[in-house]
């Protein structure tokens, strides 16, 4: 069952996945709240500079989880995303437990453990990286 053409279709499935979430999150912050909550409410949690990390949170998630979605520069968007997991982790969520629903890490880990499997294993064939690769190699994502 752990064939290049699998692995390549859960390299999509996981990068299109996770680029949803992502971008739902930054859409939310940019559109659904908006900036200048989204910065009152980083204000409130004490996240240090919290215009910056606002901006950085909002369109990291945006425009990384669409790159995701597209497999473009996936290893740029994951690391970034990974990033911005961490600060949600050690700003917002490590002292809360483990449940989402009680403000917990279990969200912003699994993102970001997804994000960090796809810096390491790349985007798959079936992405706009692979179709840029001068090389014909196949994806990075190997047994």
């Amino acid at each position: 069952m752990n064939t290049p053409v699998v692995r390549d279709i859960a390299a999509l499935i996981a990068r299109v996945a996770l680029g949803v979430v992502f971008v739902a999150h930054g859409w939310q912050k940019l559109s659904t709240n908006g900036l200048d909550a989204t910065t009152a409410g980083f204000e409130g949690l004490g996240i240090p500079a919290p215009k910056v990390s606002a901006y950085f949170a909002t369109f990291v998630e945006l425009i990384g989880g669409g790159l995701l979605i597209l497999g473009l520069l996936t290893s740029v968007a994951a690391i970034l995303l990974v990033v911005d997991m961490v600060g949600a982790l050690v700003f917002v969520h490590a002292d809360k437990g483990v449940f989402v629903t009680d403000g917990g890490w279990e969200l912003v880990v699994a993102l970001g453990a997804g994000a960090l499997l796809l810096v390491a294993v790349g985007s798959g064939t079936y992405s706009v990286d692979r179709a840029f690769r001068r090389n014909g190699s196949r994806s990075r994502v190997k047994a």
